[in-house]
């Protein structure tokens, strides 16, 4: 009997230390080991955060402050035509981007007007939270940076995922403009890069499949030379002189020229004699300006002038 109570209440005391331990231990901080952003009004505007999203490559809790969606509605509120536009299909967005997370979607309840502006504000958040800030912003970009956060840019994502092109590929892009030499075009592919194609001025406004040459790394970024893969129109055309009917004599092809040489045979006397009475007057050539030739050094360091003017 007595063995029976000492083993209940060991057993006891045992549940009750179990449940000590369980009460009394910290509870595990899943916000501190899950990744966490914060998405600002310019990456909202922009529209690919929700394209991110749908792909899955969007990892972790992603955070809009309400100090963010403020500036969003103020801005498709405003006077300003282009701005209105994009905040309100931001707007859009931010709805799709929220339908799309689903929970791992929160709209953050902070300061909706802050003194020193939603910047200011994202930054705080960042280091109160231990989030990184997703902007397109370039002075946030560098503050947050300066200030010790992380910062996600998609641009950069965009840039390191681009398609790289090596020489011999085969792209179809459209010849935009002309370029520095008399005879280039200036085409862009699809993620941007200048493609400068030989021989291509004569295509501006269309698309042309080019070959891609090699590639040149510029200060603003890559720009890449090609030329042509189809050959020109002028030596498509066809040179042949026109076919005539067959002589039913000798079954040659009476052509305009045969038939110029019996006319001039008939006519021959006359036209020697008006041949000789008129005299050739050849027309005096204009002299012609010495033109410097460009190196292809100075070629290039012009259109690499042009890109940058460009960014």
């Amino acid at each position: 009997m007595n063995e029976t109570t000492s083993g209940i209440i060991v057993g006891l005391l045992i549940l009750i230390i179990i449940e000590v331990y369980l009460i009394g231990r910290p509870k595990r901080k899943y916000e501190t080991n899950q990744i966490s952003m914060l998405v600002d009004t310019s990456v909202i505007m922009d529209g690919r955060v929700v394209d991110l999203a749908k792909t899955g490559f969007l990892l972790g809790q992603v955070i809009v402050p309400k100090s963010v969606l403020a500036e969003l509605q103020l801005l498709a509120d405003g006077a300003d035509h282009d701005k209105r536009e994009r905040a309100r299909l931001g707007l859009d967005a931010l709805k799709e981007l929220q339908d799309t997370l689903g929970t791992s979607f929160t709209l953050l309840a902070d300061s909706p007007k802050t003194a020193n502006g939603v910047d200011e504000q994202l930054i705080s958040l960042a280091k109160q939270t231990g989030s990184s800030i997703l902007t397109l912003d370039y002075n946030l970009n560098k503050v947050a940076q300066v200030e010790g956060v992380n910062v996600l840019n998609i641009n950069e994502l965009a840039k390191s995922l681009r398609m790289v092109h090596l020489p011999g590929d085969i792209v179809t892009i459209e010849l935009t403009q002309k370029g520095q030499a008399s005879d280039q075009a200036v085409g862009y592919l699809s993620d941007g890069t200048m493609v400068v194609v030989e021989q291509g001025k004569k295509f501006i406004g269309k698309s042309q499949k080019v070959e891609i040459i090699r590639s040149l790394q510029t200060d603003a970024g890559k720009m890449m030379f090609a030329r042509l893969t189809q050959p020109n129109d002028s030596q498509h055309k066809s040179s042949s002189r026109p076919i005539g009917k067959r002589d039913s004599r000798t079954g040659r092809a009476n052509n305009g020229a045969d038939h110029s040489q019996q006319e001039a045979r008939r006519h021959g006397g006359n036209n020697q004699n008006q041949g000789k009475s008129v005299d050739r007057v050849k027309r005096p050539t204009k002299p012609q300006a010495n033109r410097a030739h460009k190196t292809s050094a100075q070629r290039e360091a012009e259109l690499i002038r042009l890109v940058d003017s460009q960014n």
